[in-house]
């Protein structure tokens, strides 16, 4: 029996009045608020059945070759499979270079982008309309001084792509839009692209290096191919190296001192550690453990931030130190990573990722599942921690991969999520207080955690 073939078949429309087939026209094509006259309705269709026909292409197991059609004031996403997307500019009128990858967050695009772990990254969102609160100012400052909406000083993705930009937003705090806070950091996007077919493409073939281009670089898509061909993998980056600060700093009034082997960490970690009493020492991500002793630290927190776990080993063998040493120790996305490695652990790459702020988790200590927000590309293999002191806490709900682990003789502990979320639910802040009464434990010769 011969291999049955799909087809789309195109019927011809039934006859509408003109009012009628107006207010079709505006549901099925709601990017004309964004200034698609009647005119290019074609060209949006051609985009919408490109989309349908890549769907059906990743189902059926063929690799799509997504060509969306153009816009006027082109920008386009070129990714090193050959596809193409064509949207319109947002941002700066610049080139940029990184690993495609996507999340599935509703809100706190002021967070994401600001994220170190997004370094040398381009970032998609998944739904459909970003910027509709606008983008408050960094000088909005919290109690202990950080940015109130932001977790960092600057936005750290090297590009973005969304479906639809929002030009007008509406918030008390919002001071400008995402397309003049893009602008005004010089970093380029892209809209109008549809995000559906890319995610799809991502999530069929994995995460991919691609290129952003508006203005005249369009013109000239096989340079554009060279420059991505010559452009470094992303993990053989050493991004860390761009967002660890290059000297120690001191936050909060003098108490007990958490140290943080800081890889890019959020401020939202730094909040959490504040608010529960204790000073912070942030200290560069390749610190001796010497260095780190100095500090008299009632415990360390290995931090979340990008890359390739492995390009961490001199990280992960401090760590193996303290751990040894007894300090108590929590680790945070990258930091979990960089915890089992000092253990003996490997890693490896996800596909795609886990990227967004709905992703469960399940306790397995208690059974009970959590929802929360994730960061990562990267993953501890649980086939090479047979042997090693260390075992499951957390499994993702999804995939089944570590989430969480649990030192069984020292006050050592770790989580792939983002307990601190921003942007995210806050279920899992209690993960500062399990670390908190780690280092009150040891400090008092307590019972060690995972006994």
């Amino acid at each position: 029996m011969g291999a049955l073939i799909p087809c789309i078949v195109l019927l011809p429309p039934r006859r509408i009045a003109p009012s009628r087939h107006r207010r079709l026209s505006e549901q099925a094509f709601p990017l004309s608020r964004l200034g698609l006259n009647q005119s290019q309705y074609r060209d949006v269709f051609t985009q919408e059945l490109a989309s349908a026909l890549d769907s059906l292409k990743c189902a059926l197991g063929i690799r799509p070759s997504s060509r969306v059609a153009k816009a006027k004031d082109e920008a386009l996403l070129l990714l090193e499979d050959g596809s193409i997307f064509f949207g319109r500019a947002l941002g700066a009128e610049a080139q940029a270079i990184g690993e495609v990858v996507f999340t599935t967050g509703m809100v706190g695009y002021c967070e994401s982008l600001t994220d170190p772990s997004f370094a040398g990254q381009v970032l998609c969102f998944t739904y459909p309309l970003i910027g509709n609160y606008g983008v408050p100012s960094y000088d909005h400052k919290d109690s202990f001084g950080l940015p109130r909406f932001f977790e960092s000083r600057s936005i750290k993705v090297k590009g973005i792509v969304v479906q639809e930009a929002c030009r007008i937003p509406s918030h008390w705090a919002s001071e400008r839009t995402l397309n003049e806070w893009l602008e005004s950091e010089r970093i380029p996007g892209i809209e109008g692209v549809d995000t559906r077919a890319l995610v799809t493409k991502l999530r069929e073939f994995g995460v991919m290096m691609g290129v952003i281009a508006s203005g005249d670089a369009t013109n000239n898509i096989e340079e554009l191919r060279g420059a991505l061909r010559r452009a470094a993998a992303y993990s053989t980056l050493s991004l860390v190296r761009s967002v660890t600060p290059s000297t120690p700093a001191v936050y909060g009034p003098d108490g007990p001192r958490v140290v943080l082997l800081d890889c890019g960490a959020k401020n939202g970690i730094l909040r959490n550690l504040l608010k529960r009493g204790y000073q912070v020492v942030s200290m560069p991500f390749d610190s001796t453990y010497s260095e780190v002793m100095k500090c008299m630290p009632a415990g360390v927190v290995v931090t979340n931030g990008p890359g390739d776990p492995q390009l961490c080993r001199e990280t992960a063998k401090c760590v193996g130190a303290l751990v040894e040493s007894e300090v108590p120790v929590l680790g945070i996305c990258l930091g979990e990573q960089i915890i089992g490695m000092s253990q003996g652990v490997e890693t490896f790459k996800l596909k795609y990722g886990h990227r967004g702020q709905n992703k469960p988790c399940v306790d397995l200590t208690t059974g009970r599942g959590y929802v929360t927000s994730q960061n990562h590309g990267y993953s501890l293999d649980p086939k090479t921690m047979a042997g090693t002191d260390l075992r499951p806490w957390f499994v993702n709900s999804d995939d089944h991969t570590i989430e969480g682990v649990q030192h069984v003789r020292r006050p050592c502990m770790a989580v792939q999520f983002h307990p601190e979320a921003m942007p995210g639910p806050y279920d899992t802040g209690f993960i500062f207080d399990k670390f908190v009464g780690l280092m009150t434990n040891a400090h008092q010769g307590g019972e060690r955690f995972g006994t």
